[in-house]
C-alpha cells in the first residue's frame, strides 16, 4: 500500500490507532495494566506489518537450534485459526482445527511442547507445569503481546519491509516502527536496513502423507497444480516456479483456511501445498504433496542470538 488517497482517507482513522496502541503501552510501563514474568526465558518472534513475514518458520529454526545446544525448549502460539477458544497442549495427532495449523506444525516439526492460548502467559504457566524441565518458551507471535514479559525480542520482515510507513488502516504496520528489538531478520530484500539475512526457500522434496519424500524434480516433467491458504499465497507459487515445477492451475485461499468446503481442482495434476495446509488438506485430498518452506538465517546470526540466550540465563 503506497500514501495514495485511500491511504491519506484513513489517516485519521490510524491515528485514533496510534492513539489506543500509546495509551496501553503506557498502561503497562504505569502497572496499570499487568505484565507476567514466567519462569523460563522468553523469546518472542514477531512483527510489526499486517500479514505473514516467516515467523513460523523462524520459530521451528530458533527451536532446533536452540535444541541442539543442549537446551530445554518449549513454544506457546495463540493458534490462529483454531475453532477452540481454552488453553490446551498440542500433540502430533491433534486436529489443526482445534490447535492452530502453524502450531500443530511446529509441534511435528520440532518435537518440542507446545501449547496455545490466547493469553501466552497462561499458555506459557499450563506448558511449564507439564514440563518442568524447560528453559527457554518462544512465543511464536506476540510482539505486541504485552501481558507476556519477554527477554529476548526477535523482529522478523519480509520485502515489504514497513510499507508505506503508516499504521493500520493507512498503511499495513500494527505499532510505530523504528522501536527497540534485539534482533531484527529479515526474509527477503527488505528496504529496511540493519539487522541479519535469513532467506526462505522451498525443499527440495515434498513429503507425503505417510511422511515419505517426494523429490521435487521428479515432478518436473509434468503440469503441478498448487494450492496455498497463507497471508501471501502467490509467494508459494512463486517459489515453486523458481524451483523449475510448471504450474498448471493455483489457489489462492485465505490464511488459516480450515478446507472443510474443499472443492477439488479436478485437473489430475499432482498436487502441491504448503505444510501448513497439509494435516486439512490430506483429509480432503490424501495423495496431496506438502511442500517443506526452510529458512536458513546468515551464520552471524546464531552467536548474535546465542550470546544474548547465556547472558539471559545467567541473569
Amino acid at each position: 500500500m503506497g500514501r495514495g488517497p485511500a491511504a491519506w482517507a484513513l489517516r485519521p482513522v490510524a491515528s485514533l490507532y496510534g492513539a489506543v496502541l500509546a495509551m496501553r503501552r503506557l498502561s503497562y510501563r504505569l502497572g496499570a495494566s499487568r505484565t507476567e514474568r514466567l519462569p523460563a526465558l522468553v523469546i518472542v518472534v514477531g512483527n510489526v506489518v499486517a500479514g505473514g513475514a516467516g515467523k513460523t518458520p523462524m520459530t521451528m529454526a530458533l527451536v532446533k537450534h536452540l535444541m541442539a545446544q543442549g537446551l530445554r525448549v518449549g513454544v506457546v502460539s495463540r493458534g490462529h485459526g483454531r475453532q477452540t477458544t481454552d488453553t490446551r497442549a498440542v500433540h502430533t495427532d491433534s486436529a489443526p482445527q482445534d490447535v492452530g495449523d502453524e502450531p500443530l506444525l511446529i509441534r511435528q516439526s520440532t518435537g518440542a511442547p507446545v501449547w496455545v492460548g490466547a493469553v501466552r502467559a497462561e499458555a506459557g504457566r499450563q506448558l511449564l507445569q507439564a514440563h518442568p524441565e524447560v528453559q527457554v518458551i518462544v512465543c511464536d507471535d506476540g510482539l505486541q503481546h504485552l501481558a507476556l514479559a519477554r527477554d529476548v525480542e526477535i523482529c522478523v520482515m519480509d520485502e515489504r519491509g514497513v510499507g508505506n510507513g503508516w499504521l493500520l488502516p493507512a498503511g499495513p504496520l500494527r505499532e510505530a516502527w523504528p522501536r527497540q528489538v534485539d534482533l531484527l531478520v529479515h526474509t527477503g530484500r527488505s528496504p529496511v536496513t540493519g539487522g541479519f539475512q535469513a532467506p526462505r526457500q522451498l525443499a527440495d522434496h515434498a513429503l507425503t502423507r505417510e511422511g515419505q519424500q517426494v523429490p521435487l524434480s521428479t515432478l518436473k516433467s509434468q503440469p503441478i497444480d498448487a494450492v496455498a491458504g497463507l497471508a501471501r499465497p502467490e509467494a508459494f507459487f512463486e517459489m515453486i516456479r523458481q524451483k523449475g515445477l510448471q504450474l498448471d492451475k493455483t489457489l489462492a485461499l485465505p490464511d488459516h483456511h480450515d478446507y472443510r468446503q474443499w472443492h477439488a481442482i479436478g485437473s489430475g495434476h499432482p498436487l502441491l501445498c504448503t505444510e501448513k495446509d497439509a494435516a486439512k488438506l490430506w483429509v480432503h485430498e490424501p495423495m496431496a504433496l506438502a511442500v517443506p518452506l526452510q529458512m536458513t538465517p546468515e551464520a552471524a546470526f546464531w552467536p548474535a542470538l546465542d550470546a544474548l540466550v547465556q547472558k539471559r540465563l545467567r541473569t
